[in-house]
């Protein structure tokens, strides 16, 4: 394959590249090195251009020589501070929007789109009483109390999570979650437009090598790290116990690199979801965090972010059976990995059995 991957420069968007080298393919990085995520910005080079996926003139260059597009390129994050809402309709949604319709222009009729588990807002539920719900918004009055399981919308008793798939009901709570949506429906629209194939993975909470840190942007495993370097607890908000599913960023590359060689044999618009299938807690990851770095414990704070949610943990059942993959890491051997490239836990760890 051809490949014009945007974002290639950022922490999925290296190992996506790093994969597709190692399987062959000529890849071409369309990446602007936005300063809220890059601390410095290199000399353009051969297979890299430096520009804005909004700027119609450089994806149009861009697309030159290409037959796939891998999109990744996309401002990321929590959302939910509304000072940044045209910040992510502009950046995911119209530059999405920019890429599609140069798209249109050219023969090229296969995408492969980043998408996330934050479109299903809250994940799988189930009452005893009344099956498959879906709860309502968390209310701050509930939250403020402690309350932190959303109840049953219909009888109000304890409801049971369990594992979302690919036709669950979508509802984007937060203005990241939105401009995610918008880009799938978007790349469907050209889909059926053009006679294209497009695919929309649904990230879940990917950590690895590489991970952002210090930003505002960056995920929960990033933000926990970060506070093991300064000598500090991990924060964990609420009570800890929400439910996620953690992904190793090497088996979102593979999961990628597979959908994008499969394209021409998909339907026109096709959804995976993109997960461990494993189910760990936040308040888990921080503790492990804690003892790979040998730093302080978390401390958890009953703090909450309204624009959150409770639980959201994925099936990939639909991607390991229609395209054979299938993740190579668990938690345990992923924060093993992530650790062998994390000097400061290693020299922590060091010490450790030297004074032991």
């Amino acid at each position: 394959m051809r490949v014009l991957l945007t974002g290639g420069a950022g922490f999925i968007g290296r190992q996506v590249h790093d994969q597709l080298v190692a399987e062959g393919h000529k890849v071409t990085v369309l990446d602007s090195f936005r300063p809220d995520v890059h601390t410095d910005t290199p000399e353009p080079e051969p297979g890299l251009i430096i520009g804005d996926v909004r700027d119609a003139t450089t994806v149009a260059a861009a697309l030159d020589g290409i037959d796939t597009v891998i999109h990744l390129a996309a401002k990321v994050g929590l959302g939910v501070d509304l000072d940044d809402l045209d910040d992510y309709v502009s950046s995911n949604s119209l530059g999405t929007a920019v890429l599609l319709r140069q798209l249109a222009q050219t023969k090229i009729r296969r995408l492969v789109y980043a998408s996330s588990m934050v479109v299903y807002g809250e994940g799988r539920y189930d009452c005893d009483q009344h099956g498959r719900v879906a709860p309502g918004p968390r209310r701050p009055e509930d939250l403020d109390a402690g309350r932190f399981e959303p109840p049953c919308p219909v009888c109000g008793e304890q409801l049971k999570p369990g594992l979302v798939e690919e036709d669950a009901v979508l509802d984007p709570r937060n203005a990241y979650a939105a401009s995610k949506l918008s880009g799938e429906h978007l790349a469907g629209s050209w889909a059926r437009e053009t006679n294209g194939k497009v695919t929309s993975l649904r990230f879940h909470n990917v950590y690895g090598p590489g991970m952002p840190r210090n930003t505002p942007y960056a995920g929960v495993a990033a933000i926990f790290r970060s506070a093991l370097e300064r000598g500090e607890p991990p924060t964990v908000y609420e009570d800890g116990d929400q439910r996620r599913d953690f992904i190793h960023v090497r088996d979102v590359a593979t999961a990628v690199t597979a959908t994008a060689a499969a394209l021409p044999d998909q339907p026109p618009v096709t959804t995976y979801n993109v997960g461990s299938g494993t189910v760990h807690t936040i308040g888990e990851l921080a503790a492990e965090l804690s003892r790979a770095y040998n730093g302080p414990l978390p401390v958890t704070t009953a703090q909450y972010r309204l624009g959150d949610v409770r639980h959201i943990t994925a099936s990939s059942e639909r991607l390991r059976n229609d395209l054979g993959w299938k993740p190579g890491y668990d938690l345990s051997t992923g924060l093993d990995d992530l650790l062998r490239g994390w000097p400061e836990a290693r020299s922590r760890t060091r010490s450790r059995r030297q004074r032991c």
